[in-house]
């Protein structure tokens, strides 16, 4: 079993930055690639970024490809969603996810976290 728990969220203007963390549970971190997604209300949940188990190779949402950054410190059982140059569009509730496989797909993670919200004023 793998919790997850997500923080970094918060209310910010477009053009800002953050950065959001997802802390999992248990000594077993490096064997699961992480993934990011998003819902915002009345939409479907959206993959975001995905990272394997080495952080060494990442994948992008073409919505974000370029403003955001997926990484992992696996020595602190930590993973990050840096996100530059924040648009209202990217309103939504962030949650990170875990897989034993890299993917896009929501269906190939295992375990999610609760999220937490990510809020762009225009």
């Amino acid at each position: 079993q793998v919790q997850l728990v997500e923080s970094g969220g918060g209310l910010v203007q477009a053009g800002d930055s953050l950065r959001l963390s997802c802390a999992p549970s248990g000594r077993t971190f490096t064997l699961y690639a992480m993934g990011w997604f998003r819902q915002a209300p009345g939409k479907e949940r959206e993959y975001v970024a995905a990272i394997d188990q080495s952080g060494s190779i990442t994948y992008y949402a073409d919505s974000v490809k370029g403003r955001f950054t997926i990484s992992r410190v696996n020595a602190k059982n930590t993973v990050f969603l840096q996100m530059s140059s924040l648009k209202p569009e990217d309103t939504a509730l962030y949650s990170c996810a875990a897989s034993t496989v890299v993917s896009r797909e929501v269906g190939q993670y295992d375990y999610w976290g609760q999220g937490t919200q990510v809020t762009v004023s225009s």
